[in-house]
């Protein structure tokens, strides 16, 4: 009597190195994020003061930059190790999380293209708080001003929409110089003058609005967006694909380092 001897299951390196290198970019990644956050923590006293992070009144960038890189730090340690380790609850974690991800990232999308005029207002208030805190912290002034520069583009709706800040709220108590301006972010820059004039947009709501498209842009924010969206709609869903593409490649890798982990487990024979 012939017995036939089937192979025994074996865990894929293939597989498995392919997952741990597709983790460590993401580990690296998120590294530098942490970095670059923590580094703008720094230069503005708040990791010698943590105080001052419950001062901040507008949105403080370093908070979105410091979550993306902990979650990829997170996500990509967890990858590596599970990979190397070939540790199923690892493996589970990471691709479970990247699943949950996915599947928040399509809701966000498909909530965004059905409610559009809820979005829109959300963003319009969002952009006029942080008007408010314009002057607060140093990241959320440098993220409007290069809103502004890029779209030429100023406020959300209108010029007018920098009344709300105190600096540049045109009440007669204010003694602020910039009292009754705009950014120079708001300005039309001169093609013939290569320094930029940061005194630019002084008293630019004094004079008449007929003549406020000579100095500064009049156009809002949310205008430009709505302008921009259709124009680089390929673009916008490019990303989207491709960012897709990665989080599906990625839970197919670790599906598959799983199953083969529980077949080696189970001493089962799955031919490939």
């Amino acid at each position: 009597m012939h017995y036939y001897r089937y192979p025994s299951a074996e865990i894929s390196c293939w597989y498995k190195y392919l997952l741990f290198s597709y983790n460590i970019i993401f580990w690296l990644a998120g590294v530098a994020f942490l970095g670059a956050g923590l580094w703008a923590w720094s230069e503005k006293g708040v990791l010698s003061d943590l105080s001052k992070m419950t001062r901040l009144h507008g949105f403080d960038p370093v908070f979105l930059i410091l979550f993306v890189g902990g979650v990829m730090f997170i996500l990509g340690f967890a990858g590596c190790v599970g990979a190397l380790r070939e540790n199923i609850c690892l493996l589970k974690f990471f691709c479970g999380t990247i699943v949950l991800i996915f599947i928040l990232e399509l809701a966000l999308a498909v909530l965004a293209f059905l409610f559009q005029d809820w979005v829109k207002a959300q963003v319009e208030t969002f952009f006029n708080n942080n008007i408010k805190a314009y002057r607060d912290d140093i990241d959320l002034q440098n993220l409007i001003d290069s809103l502004q520069k890029m779209n030429q583009c100023c406020g959300a709706q209108s010029p007018n929409d920098w009344n709300l800040n105190i600096y540049f709220n045109c009440s007669s108590t204010s003694k602020s110089r910039e009292r009754c301006g705009v950014p120079f972010s708001c300005c039309v820059q001169d093609p013939a003058q290569n320094v930029v004039n940061t005194q630019c947009g002084y008293d630019v709501r004094n004079m008449s609005s007929s003549l406020w498209g000579e100095r500064i842009f009049t156009r809002g924010c949310i205008t430009a967006l709505e302008a921009w969206l259709p124009r680089n709609i390929y673009i916008v869903a490019g990303v989207f694909v491709a960012i897709s593409l990665l989080q599906i490649f990625g839970i197919f890798l670790a599906k598959t380092l799983i199953s083969d982990i529980d077949a080696v487990k189970s001493g089962f024979y799955f031919p490939r």
